[in-house]
């Protein structure tokens, strides 16, 4: 008899069978108000691609009013000790000795030749405490990077959940719940309560507009959803999934993992690396010479900046519109105007001979609110500058042909909410 008959019978209880696949903090919520069931796996958890039939309808709700979404997949690490600022300083790119407490930074971190790893942000709640959240699992490099400095990296990602509340009605759904939230500028964040339940609310995001993300304790999850939904029922709050956040993300110019690069340590070649320059976050290297910050990748991207400068200039990208139309109306198409990314890349020409590859698309999508296909691209660099003209390779009828597009100033859709405080 197999070994595990003989253990157990129908008549006994079953064997006990971890779940690979989890659900986050608000999920119980969440799913009675998603019509489709539609889900993704981000980091083992259950991710909502969208909560209606139509992603379009969610996207509005975050462009004209307000809508949540559920990041609790995120990896989130505490880091605390004397060293912790050292530390951080010695593993990110951008400068955290700038970065005081109530206040957080967007940054990346890279491997030894200074190739892009992850990105994600960093909130410095005091001078010896700070929490980074990153899209996939980092703590074993974080510990292993940690080495003798007096800090403690701690995996909190289990015990909270976070909330991103986004939409140019988002503050004043929150600030009714905690109004110290009404006079948070970018990045800053600050600790209080809503209802009842203690939570930090950053002025943070990842949709190019106003918007804030709380983070909560996992027990309190459902009564602080409860008390967002709640307050924002009168202006039009509705949930939103990923597939309308890969539109929103697209407009703002913001770079997603496993499209826009490849985590160096898990690329194959070095065509699918990026420096943080290629990645258009060379703002970053602001004093990149300090020797008092010798992070990893450091003398590699200072290399890199002194032999020539980067292979690869990121740049947003904007189709002609006219062009577009005139291109499928000629092949007796209707133009499509679906508010879904390109699950590939696209190429890039300087002419529609297409005799000289020059870039090439990582992410394209059409916009409502532009009211034409946009992008993120990668060019050569003495093609950068906003208002170049190329030639984007499409498939029409089963063949390729290009499409007039230019060069744009990242971010796309940039509104003055974004940043402005409060009136």
């Amino acid at each position: 008899m197999p070994a595990l008959a003989a253990r157990w019978s129908p008549r006994s209880a079953p064997p006990t069978v971890s779940r690979v696949i989890r659900t986050t903090p608000f999920h119980e919520r969440l799913k009675a108000l998603d019509s489709q069931g539609l889900y993704t796996h981000w980091q083992g958890r259950l991710s909502a691609l969208r909560y209606s039939p139509a992603p379009k309808h969610e996207y509005f709700a975050v462009r004209s009013s307000v809508g949540v979404f559920d990041t609790s997949p995120l990896s989130k690490y505490r880091i605390e000790g004397p060293d912790a600022e050292r530390f951080l300083a010695g593993v990110l790119v951008r400068d955290i000795r700038a970065c005081p407490p109530g206040r957080g930074q967007y940054t990346l971190w890279c491997d030894d030749r200074g190739f892009v790893m992850e990105d994600g942000v960093v909130l410095r709640h005091s001078p010896t405490e700070f929490v980074l959240t990153a899209a996939r699992p980092n703590h074993g490099r974080l510990t292993d990077l940690a080495g003798r400095l007096r800090v403690r990296v701690e995996d909190v990602s289990d015990a909270s959940g976070m909330l991103a509340v986004q939409g140019p009605r988002s503050r004043t759904v929150l600030a009714g719940l905690a109004p110290e939230v009404a006079a948070l500028p970018v990045f800053a964040h600050t600790p209080t309560s809503v209802a009842g339940v203690p939570v930090t609310v950053s002025r943070t995001g990842y949709t190019g507009d106003l918007g804030y993300e709380v983070t909560v304790p996992a027990d309190g999850a459902l009564d602080v959803l409860d008390a967002v939904l709640e307050a924002g029922r009168d202006h039009g709050l509705r949930p939103f999934g990923e597939e309308a956040l890969m539109v929103l993300r697209i407009e703002a110019g913001l770079p997603l993992l496993d499209v826009e690069w490849t985590n160096s340590r898990l690329a194959f070649t070095d065509e699918q690396r990026v420096t943080p320059s290629e990645l258009g976050m060379g703002w970053m290297l602001r004093g990149v010479e300090d020797p008092t910050r010798p992070f990893v990748g450091r003398d590699a991207i200072r290399h890199e900046l002194a032999t020539g400068g980067p292979r690869w200039a990121t740049v947003g990208l904007v189709v002609d519109p006219a062009n577009w139309e005139r291109l499928h109306r000629e092949a007796g198409l209707l133009p499509p105007v679906h508010e879904h990314p390109l699950p590939y890349e696209s190429l890039l020409y300087d002419a529609p001979t297409r005799d000289h590859q020059v870039g090439y698309v990582t992410s394209l999508v059409y916009s409502p609110v532009l009211q034409r296909h946009v992008g993120l691209a990668r060019v050569r660099p003495e093609l950068a500058s906003p208002g170049t003209r190329l030639q984007l390779e499409v498939a029409v009828h089963h063949g390729t042909t290009t499409v007039r597009a230019c060069t744009a100033t990242l971010p796309l859709f940039d509104p003055p909410r974004r940043t402005a405080r409060h009136d």
